[in-house]
């Protein structure tokens, strides 16, 4: 039997093969359906090639990868010398500094990664007298929490148009990406871009929108509406979920079946995960909640669509009741407001 091999011999498609074989088929399959189609071709060809792996390799492989999670959150926590000395805790000197060089390396390739780090004001200020399109550029590659922050500092008009030009932004061509990094060049830093990516979008505008305060959403959303009322209903159908549900408080939640018909909350509980099934019967009588689960019980197979339209029901209903000030959702912003 060959000896292993080091993991500086594997390419990093190898690597992420074994990664994944090591993985139980739950945890895999979810870290697969969070990648493009390219690249579950190219790691499916990885696996599939593999052959018999030495028990050597495959630990490490998991060991280099749970080695570089922690640098990366280290150095998002304190930089590089608090990263190198945490490791160096556990790892020599040389390995320590290996692998900060290949996180570093990783958070290089991602674009605008460089403004992560900065304060959600001074980044407000760096960018707010940029052109509308630079700027939906910028926040489509930011986090939403922070994205939201500096979307609520642009004045109205400017922020009616960096949302519209993010709703409608898919891929963008690298050479773009390249032209406005080097613009940010001379103040901040230039990152390369090396191949499409799929950027903004209705669910980048959805998500920002999500976190910001109710006064910037509304402002946003109902001048948008004048303009393309089609862009807005897509925009909100999309700012909250069915599963969202569980983080309606249970005023809230008892506020809501209200004004549900039995029928429709048995349907759209089919799908629904435990953890919110359990939340709403928590918030109703105990023969209530007997009765929707003998529905559900005795319901037999349903079209998917039909429990899709019922959650839909549900959830707009939670947006009306939002709107009123008659439910709160935690975590979502303005926090301060009067609610019932």
């Amino acid at each position: 039997m060959a000896s292993p091999k080091k993991t500086s011999e594997l390419s990093g498609m190898t690597k992420a093969a074994l990664l994944l074989v090591s993985l139980n088929q739950e945890v895999a399959a979810k870290v697969l359906s969070l990648m493009d189609k390219d690249a579950i071709e190219s790691v499916s060809t990885a696996i599939a090639t593999l052959g018999a792996i030495p028990p050597e390799e495959r630990s490490a492989v998991v060991e280099e990868f749970y080695q570089m999670t922690k640098a990366r959150k280290y150095l998002e926590q304190g930089g590089l010398d608090y990263a190198r000395e945490l490791l160096e805790q556990s790892l020599s000197a040389a390995d320590a500094d290996e692998i900060l060089k290949a996180v570093e390396q990783s958070i290089r390739s991602t674009p605008f990664s460089f403004l992560k780090k900065a304060e959600s004001g001074n980044l407000l200020t760096f960018i707010q007298d940029e052109h509308p399109q630079t700027i939906a550029l910028v926040l489509a590659h930011l986090d939403a929490k922070q994205g939201a922050d500096v979307l609520a500092g642009l004045a109205a008009a400017k922020q009616l148009e960096v949302v519209r030009r993010i709703a409608t932004m898919e891929h963008t061509n690298p050479e773009i990406v390249k032209e406005v990094e080097k613009g940010l060049e001379s103040r901040l830093a230039a990152i390369v871009v090396q191949k499409y990516e799929k950027t903004g979008g209705v669910d980048a505008v959805a998500e920002m929108l999500n976190l910001a305060d109710r006064a910037t959403e509304k402002t946003i959303l109902e001048a948008l509406e004048e303009e393309d009322p089609d862009l807005v209903e897509n925009i909100r159908r999309l700012m909250f979920v069915f599963e969202d549900i569980i983080l309606v408080n249970d005023k809230g939640i008892q506020q809501v079946l209200k004004e549900i018909d039995n029928e429709v909350l048995a349907l759209a509980l089919k799908t629904a995960s435990e953890e919110l099934r359990d939340k709403i019967f928590r918030n109703m009588s105990e023969r209530a909640a007997v009765l929707i689960k003998e529905d559900m019980e005795y319901m037999g197979p349903v079209r998917l669509s039909d429990v899709e339209a019922a959650q839909q029901k549900i959830v707009d209903v939670v947006r009306r009741l939002e709107e009123a000030g008659e439910v709160i959702i935690q975590g979502r912003g303005g926090g301060g407001e009067v609610v019932v």
